[in-house]
């Protein structure tokens, strides 16, 4: 397919690369030579300003021909089932709105480049985002403008096949803590002794004692668990572990400690393992370089796998450090406090350097739902988290997205605020391996 454009930019032609060719599967090519364009065999369209002749013709808006970084008005407005920005006004357009301009818009992450006001960590939170404020943030509406896209054209070209992507599942984990009570260390195991006795719980006592005892299993122990459901279900997970020195928000296992390194190259058998960078290497990438070599070096294989701990991410910067440490993929794009699409997208994409204007190599993972979203944020039961969970997995599957969730072993425990969600995990892998949606 040939396309004809005033102008090609590396907005231009990586946004027409991740609908055209990823996500309706379309061999295509810019052009700006209407000689060229008319006299070509291809099967044809125009993205620009004015119309050509009969071709068929989307009408642009100015976001892939700009460099800046600018506010952009977003005026939403309905369109087919759910909304749409970047309207157009021309009778000839093929669509009402320019959906390579709102893609971009949402893939590039451009809204968290200007100014907005962080959270506690310092994230750009849910509800400082266009998609919450519009209600779509449940809705992989990228997805669903590239088959309003593939609608349009195959209205004009009834012969176009499309390859859409195909739907997958992908189960992740986070390791924040590996263990509840073992492994801490002398002065942790007496700290925590010491703050139970002071706030009188002394049921808290009684267990530490017993798994220190070994008459108890730890409780964030739930790795064999992890294992049979991989095995039964033949999930091919991705395991992140936070593999810091101890700080008020990293509290892992030192990275010293036998048992840990033991336990992660176990992990690092039948799983991809990559780094949950720690809180304190946030704005810190020597930090970062150390933890990075720290876990290749236990692994004894490079870590090119990220997600960031807290899912804490600033742009363009979290991303430059990783592309600067050989990361290759990353897990961080979600929400902790509202699960969906942050990104709008429910398959993965290269990152868009907006700062730099370039196409980079590390591709992005949307993460789907996580654990915490739906027990700590939203207070869901375990009914009610199984209805967004299949909710939101009916929506992947209906596009051909990958179903990405984020679990933590101290979830699997099914002991105190998780009592009863082990049950829920396993049901909710069930659903996500079965197969259409659910009418």
């Amino acid at each position: 397919m040939l396309v004809l454009v005033p102008k090609i930019t590396n907005r231009l032609s990586y946004t027409f690369d991740l609908l055209l060719r990823q996500l309706l599967g379309l061999k295509f090519e810019l052009t700006t030579d209407p000689v060229r364009f008319a006299q070509s065999q291809s099967l044809k369209f125009v993205y620009g300003k004015q119309a050509v002749g009969d071709y068929p013709f989307f009408r642009a808006v100015d976001l892939l021909f700009e460099r800046e970084i600018s506010r952009q008005e977003l005026k939403a407005f309905d369109f087919e089932s759910i909304k749409a920005f970047f309207p157009v006004y021309d009778r000839n357009a093929m669509l009402p709105f320019d959906p390579f301009a709102a893609s971009f818009y949402l893939v590039s992450r451009y809204e968290e480049y200007l100014p907005f006001s962080p959270d506690q960590h310092g994230r750009f939170e849910a509800s400082s985002s266009c998609l919450h404020n519009l209600g779509l943030l449940q809705k992989p509406v990228v997805n669903h403008w590239s088959r309003a896209l593939a609608r349009a054209l195959k209205s004009r070209f009834p012969q176009l096949i499309f390859n859409f992507p195909s739907y997958s599942f992908l189960p992740t984990y986070d390791i924040d803590a590996a263990w509840a009570y073992l492994h801490k260390g002398l002065y942790r195991s007496l700290g925590a002794y010491a703050r139970d006795l002071i706030n009188g719980d002394y049921t808290e006592i009684k267990t530490r004692t017993a798994v220190l005892r070994k008459n108890l299993p730890d409780p964030f122990d739930t790795f064999a668990l992890q294992l049979s459901l991989q095995s039964k279900y033949k999930l091919h997970p991705v395991y992140f572990i936070l593999f810091a020195e101890y700080g008020l928000n990293d509290k892992n296992i030192s990275v010293r400690n036998p048992a840990f390194q033991k336990l992660i190259k176990q992990l690092g058998d039948y799983a991809e393992v990559g780094i949950h960078p720690s809180y304190g290497s946030f704005h810190n990438k020597q930090k970062l370089r150390s933890e990075v070599k720290a876990l290749s070096e236990v692994l004894n294989r490079d870590v090119t796998h990220s997600r960031q701990h807290y899912l804490r991410m600033s742009l363009p910067a979290t991303y430059h450090h990783l592309i600067d440490l050989d990361i290759t993929d990353d897990y961080t794009m979600g929400y902790a406090s509202q699960p969906g699409f942050r990104a709008g997208i429910a398959n993965s994409f290269l990152f868009y350097d907006l700062d730099h204007d370039l196409i980079t190599p590390l591709r992005i993972h949307p993460v789907t739902l996580m654990d915490g979203t739906l027990r700590d944020y939203l207070k869901l039961d375990e009914n009610q988290a199984l209805a967004t969970a299949f909710s939101l997995c009916d929506e992947v599957k209906a596009v051909g997205g990958t179903f990405v969730t984020l679990w933590h072993n101290e979830t699997l425990s099914n002991q105190k605020r998780w009592k009863d969600w082990v049950a829920v995990y396993e049901k909710i892998i069930q659903y996500a391996l079965q197969e259409g949606v659910a009418k």
